[in-house]
């Protein structure tokens, strides 16, 4: 199956292990990839701050860029971006040109774990990884795009690994882009009862699919000296 690999800001600049082992777990269940350089930031911190009509010229030259080698499937290593992605048709109403470039970018759109489970049909990558893990169900992955089993799934069937629930577990973690730098105060509460519910599950690991949300409850981790690796699930799930 080939399909057209949208990295995401995050993967690209920041985590760029996520991105390389996106690709490696996609090659080994039988993808074939497509990676267009010329593709860009989907716009989604500009639509948070307000300023739309910016970020649709992003917006314009992620969808050329995801269409244009044709793919059946584009597939991305964030719920997040993937949500914003199928918010573009909204952005782009009653535009002849772009509103349907727009619905068919959205319509193949997928964040990995959910084309894992439910395009490729399969829920065990193969992965062995021993200890006790915490699962942070992302807001825009879970609660917005709706995707909540398949990561759950594929988490289940790593060798070895055992997932503990904690309280809190579907609260959010106090990122929320923007809101972390206007309301510093409230996300660093809201990040330290996050990290404290996880800490008193005795887990060895913190799992997650958005990386942003990943960094933010790493950087707290880190903060209060806890031993607990922090995991995006593609790095999980290519355990061995």
């Amino acid at each position: 199956m080939r399909i057209s690999f949208f990295v995401t800001c995050i993967a690209d600049n920041v985590l760029t292990n996520v991105g390389i082992k996106s690709v490696e777990l996609l090659e080994k269940l039988g993808c074939t990839i497509d990676f267009n350089p010329r593709q860009t930031c989907c716009g989604q911190p500009l639509v948070n701050a307000g300023y739309q009509g910016k970020a649709k010229k992003s917006m314009r030259v992620l969808i050329d860029a995801l269409l244009e080698d044709a793919c059946e499937y584009v597939v991305a290593p964030s719920g997040s971006c993937v949500l914003q992605v199928k918010e573009f048709p909204r952005f782009f109403k009653g535009d002849s040109l772009w509103e349907p470039k727009a619905k068919l970018l959205a319509g193949k759109t997928w964040e990995i774990t959910d084309f894992i489970v439910n395009v490729l049909k399969i829920t065990d990558t193969g992965a062995e990884l021993h200890g006790r893990a915490a699962y942070h169900p992302s807001c825009h992955m879970s609660r917005l795009l709706g995707v909540r089993e398949p990561p759950l799934q594929l988490l289940g069937n790593i060798k070895g690994l055992e997932l503990a629930p904690f309280k809190g577990q579907d609260k959010c973690c106090g990122f929320g882009g923007a809101f972390s730098v206007e309301m510093p105060d409230l996300s660093g509460a809201m990040v330290a009862e996050k990290v404290r519910n996880i800490a008193d599950a005795g887990v060895d690991y913190l799992i997650g699919a958005d990386g942003a949300c990943l960094m933010n409850i790493e950087g707290r981790i880190r903060r209060e000296g806890l031993n607990i690796q922090v995991l995006h699930i593609v790095e999980a799930l290519m355990k061995a």
